[in-house]
């Protein structure tokens, strides 16, 4: 079992930049071992995947939308994963969640992160 935690998220006109961090708890001896990603959902609109991380190297995972504006990094041995967002779009507006998925491919587009674990989510909200 991991429980995550996210934070970090606010209100930033556009151009601007937050920096979201999510704790894991529980499983954390073996979390190195998890596949980590951010995904967002906007009102009315599909979750989507931001960006995720994998265990080895050259496994870093990034939605076209974000590429060159936004970075994944984890510190495994605090048990956090965050996300630097710069250059922040209005269309960037949304819930975000911290998930975590043990094993196997860490692609955004895998349907396993349906039966990962969630955190409960942190709103950033991107004036114009």
């Amino acid at each position: 079992q991991v429980q995550l935690v996210e934070s970090g998220g606010g209100s930033v006109q556009a151009g601007g930049s937050l920096r979201l961090s999510c704790a894991a708890s529980g499983d954390t001896y073996t979390i190195s071992r998890y596949c980590m990603g951010w995904f967002r959902q906007a009102p009315g609109k599909e979750r989507e995947g931001v960006a995720s991380l994998g265990t080895g190297a050259g496994s870093t995972y990034y939605a076209d939308s974000v590429k060159g504006r936004f970075t994944i990094s984890r510190d495994n041995a605090k048990s956090t994963l965050s996300l630097q967002m710069n250059s922040l779009k209005p269309e960037d507006t949304a819930m975000y969640y911290c998930a975590a998925l043990f094993g196997g491919s860490c692609s955004l587009s895998s349907s396993r992160w349906r039966s990962g674990y969630w955190g409960q989510g942190t709103q950033v909200t991107v004036s114009s």
